[in-house]
């Protein structure tokens, strides 16, 4: 069973790899640079308002009498670490939808030149502009499914995180290992043009696997400057598992 959670990490290792090969590094570049601007203005944004955040928990503790100011003080201890946590965790995992989001047409075409490389076949482009006409909509209304699924899904993960003491926050980071293998499995999955829903049950069908994939990009993100290369490693990871051990484990028709 924890062979295929270090099976899924050991694909983010593979995408990190690939991604130095000579016939992708041009793939990656342009997803590189999106994933640096929009890290470093996150980063930025954090460290600007970290002041007025302070200021705002000061204001919304209420006063105490003297003989209870070390209550106070404790308070401000305890609040301060979680709303800045609080703060730090929707504002990466923010930036980060809007990363993969801004980069989407060049991490579709990344996942593709690394099928190419893995599997030797191109994909079929399946009726040009005409066809990608047809399917914008529905496109964009699986988007909007998968992003809307990510952030209902979130609000009650995040309250355990910070209700329930160990259990919660381990539970948030499996929740975050879940969500960024369905991410960066988009890519792809897409490409074959699964729908959100197909691409949930291929994932289902490899738990620990795709628990395992997940997990790893998250440890990834947390790494300064190893961060920056996260978001192209994950692509190529990400299709890497899925020419290796997604693409022949459903049970129905791609498209």
């Amino acid at each position: 069973m924890a062979v295929n959670s270090i099976s899924g990490a050991g694909y983010l290792l593979q995408g990190m790899r690939l991604i130095a090969r000579p016939g992708l590094r041009r793939f990656v570049f342009i997803p590189l640079l999106i994933n640096i601007g929009v890290f470093s203005i996150a980063i930025y944004y954090g460290v600007s308002q970290f002041d007025t955040l302070i200021a705002w928990i000061e204001a919304k503790i209420p006063s105490l009498p003297d003989w209870l100011s070390w209550l106070e003080q404790g308070l401000e201890w305890i609040l301060w670490p979680l709303f800045v946590l609080l703060v730090v965790i929707l504002v990466f995992y923010g930036f980060t939808l809007v990363a993969n989001l801004i980069a989407s047409p060049f991490n579709g075409l990344l996942a593709e030149k690394v099928e190419l490389l893995l599997t030797g076949k191109p994909l079929d482009s399946g009726g040009g502009i005409k066809q990608a006409m047809v399917e914008l909509l529905p496109t964009l209304v699986d988007e909007l499914k998968k992003v809307l699924y990510a952030l209902v899904w979130a609000v009650p993960f995040l309250i355990l995180a910070f209700v329930v003491p160990v259990v919660g926050p381990v539970i948030w980071f499996l929740f975050t290992a879940w969500v960024l293998a369905l991410e960066y499995s988009d890519f792809p999955m897409g490409n074959h043009r699964l729908k959100f829903r197909d691409m949930r049950k291929r994932l289902r069908a490899r738990p620990l696997l795709s628990l395992g994939f997940g997990a790893a990009t998250a440890g990834l993100t947390m790494v300064p400057v190893l961060n920056f290369i996260a978001m192209p490693s994950a692509v190529a990871g990400a299709t890497a598992m899925w020419v290796g051990a997604l693409k022949s484990s459903g049970t129905f028709d791609e498209g």
